[in-house]
């Protein structure tokens, strides 16, 4: 009997202990993503409060927007900012122009730099190591440095106030950093792939084209869509070549709405809010390729 109830304490107590440290390591991994899940709601509400005080900004009257404290909820709301916004000045030819120039950038980035990281990372010629090193060293020239030389070579050539300084430089290349990011992807492509293609009697084009370009779907993803997101809110380079209003860009037509006394903020808000839409939307359905894009070429290599 008495060695009954000494079993009995054993198995008490070391279920009791077991209890013990099941429960702490699941109580620690609990709190620990509690935590994390915290800091991350709070850091994205954090990054969504200047977007969000912009659609605010947007739907007030002038006398609201300086208001102190701050009223985030409208009253009354004025939808017809928006219309005034777009109806003051010709944002549908604005837009236009400005899809015109990305698309043009984006084709001319998404080849160009393929075909270049292509060579960088599956053919061997001579100095192909040293050559790829002076392309990376143009990411830290910066573009103010190169503005004025660029000016006066687009002018010789009747450039100005055309969109092809804007277009046609890409095709050349399409950027060292996109160079650098693709050819991190093509690296991790099986070279045997290539091989069985060489004895099918593939040449190198062919292999890029038919074989590469289908197996980096996210890398030249993550391309193009920080091609977009760079062309669509460039200000710098279609203020400089482009003098023509009727040439104008998204960006140039809201800086139209400050003056040199005033600025009608209501109404560079509302504009502000649907030339962001596009991109917002086009990152939300391509986000998952963007990532796995990034992912892909940061950790491999």
């Amino acid at each position: 009997m008495s060695t009954n109830l000494g079993d009995d304490a054993v198995r008490l107590s070391t279920s009791e202990s077991t209890r013990v440290h099941v429960s702490g390591p699941r109580r620690n991994t609990w709190w620990g993503r509690a935590t994390v899940w915290f800091l991350l709601c709070a850091g994205s509400l954090l990054m969504t409060l200047p977007f969000l005080w912009m659609v605010s900004t947007s739907l007030k009257e002038t006398s609201q927007i300086w208001v102190f404290p701050p009223q985030w909820i409208p009253q009354p709301v004025r939808w017809e900012n928006y219309t005034e916004a777009l109806t003051s000045l010709p944002f549908g030819r604005y837009a236009l122009n400005t899809l015109i120039i990305t698309i043009a950038t984006t084709l001319g980035v998404v080849l160009t730099s393929s075909l270049c990281a292509y060579g960088f990372a599956r053919l061997q010629f001579p100095g192909r190591d040293l050559i790829f090193m002076i392309v990376l060293t143009a990411i830290m020239i910066p573009y103010a440095v190169l503005l004025i030389p660029q000016y006066i070579m687009f002018r010789y050539l009747g450039w100005i106030d055309t969109y092809l300084p804007l277009t046609v430089p890409v095709w050349f290349g399409g950027g060292a950093f996109n160079i650098f990011l693709l050819r991190q992807f093509f690296r991790t492509i099986p070279g045997e792939l290539s091989d069985a293609a060489r004895i099918d009697g593939a040449s190198e084009l062919g292999i890029y084209w038919r074989i590469i370009m289908p197996l980096a779907g996210p890398a030249l993803a993550a391309v193009a869509i920080f091609t977009v997101l760079n062309t669509w809110n460039d200000f710098l380079g279609p203020l400089v070549y482009i003098s023509s209003q009727d040439k104008f860009t998204l960006a140039l037509g809201l800086a139209q709405f400050r003056g040199l006394y005033a600025t009608q903020w209501q109404y560079l808000m509302a504009a502000s809010t649907v030339v962001v839409v596009p991109t917002l939307v086009l990152f939300f359905m391509a986000q998952r390729y963007f990532i796995q894009g990034v992912v892909l070429t940061g950790l491999k290599g």
